[in-house]
């Protein structure tokens, strides 16, 4: 059982420093990375709403 325990503290303290190690590098085109990901997921949802909103047109007026 202790073997376990420091085990899962051991494998605890080499994913909190892994984790600092990564965070502390920087991406210097994220922000333009992130822009076009929004306008690409804008333009889908866009696209779904609209093609959402027309079957439901579409069901009413074939049922209704």
């Amino acid at each position: 059982m202790k073997f376990a325990i420091a085990l899962v503290v051991i494998i605890m303290l080499v994913a909190v420093v892994l984790t600092l190690s990564v965070a502390g590098k920087s991406d210097s085109d994220y922000r333009n990375s992130t822009k076009k990901n929004i306008k690409n997921l804008s333009i889908i949802y866009a696209v779904v709403i609209i093609l959402s909103l027309f079957a439901v047109g579409v069901y009413f007026k074939s049922f209704y």
